[in-house]
């Protein structure tokens, strides 16, 4: 999915998100699984704050999104990455990598099982032998419990926003409706935006992940390194 206007207030909205959790989190699976790694990709890398942060840790990153806004973003704040526009289930030339991590429930905006398992497949031709995949989705409880029928809203100075969760048409799916009036001089523009998320169940992502030819080392909850298949998101460990 591209993010469209929304690439433009994308980080304010994101302020608070718990990017170091995310660095801490990779770090030590890496140190854990593949201590070596030394090349890492970042899919559906959207600005880039977690890509930067990596950066910081003497690995060679690259960031891949859909979203020509969001890497103009994220080039914005590091040059010396490298960022592709690409589809992450439609990869092309990328090989060699360590780890590839995919954060931020990036993985449940990938609607459909064939799509899904299409982003495994090209993540473990991207991967070197014994290379990691790491990524995390909202668990299908927290989709449903948490999220479907639920209204959000913002006030800023320079930005406001509804955000309403309503269930799909599929099971453990949701759409997202947001609308955003962002002040442009003494006014304010309002734009729209359309998202879907879709939940997987943890023997769907299993099969799927095995199709593939990765073995599942590790499932945790909410940032634990420790065993879990049960929290608000979900975060697995497949190594080639």
């Amino acid at each position: 999915m591209s993010y469209q206007q929304m690439a433009l207030v994308y980080d304010l909205l994101m302020k608070d998100a718990p990017y170091d959790q995310w660095v801490t989190w990779t770090k030590h699976m890496v140190s854990h699984y593949h201590s070596g790694a030394q090349r890492l990709l970042d899919l559906g890398c959207g600005t880039g704050e977690i890509t930067t942060r990596l950066a910081g840790h003497g690995w060679q990153l690259t960031g891949v999104d859909l979203s020509e806004d969001m890497l103009t973003m994220a080039a914005s704040k590091d040059q010396t990455i490298q960022w592709l526009r690409q589809d992450m289930t439609e990869l092309k030339g990328l090989h060699d990598y360590d780890c590839i991590i995919s954060f931020c429930d990036v993985l449940n905006y990938i609607t459909d099982v064939p799509s899904l398992e299409a982003v495994f497949k090209h993540a473990y031709q991207a991967l070197n032998e014994r290379g990691l995949f790491l990524f995390d989705v909202h668990s299908v409880e927290h989709l449903i419990n948490d999220l479907c029928g639920q209204t959000f809203a913002e006030v800023y100075d320079d930005l406001s926003y509804v955000w309403f969760c309503d269930p799909g048409e599929k099971e453990y799916s949701v759409i997202h409706d947001l609308t955003f009036f962002v002040r442009h001089h003494q006014d304010y523009q309002r734009f729209d935006e359309q998202h879907f998320q879709q939940g997987y169940n943890l023997e769907t992502l299993q099969t799927a992940i095995e199709k593939a030819g990765f073995t599942l080392q590790l499932v945790t909850a909410d940032f634990s390194v420790n065993p879990a298949d049960q929290g608000d998101r979900l975060f697995f460990v497949c190594q080639k």
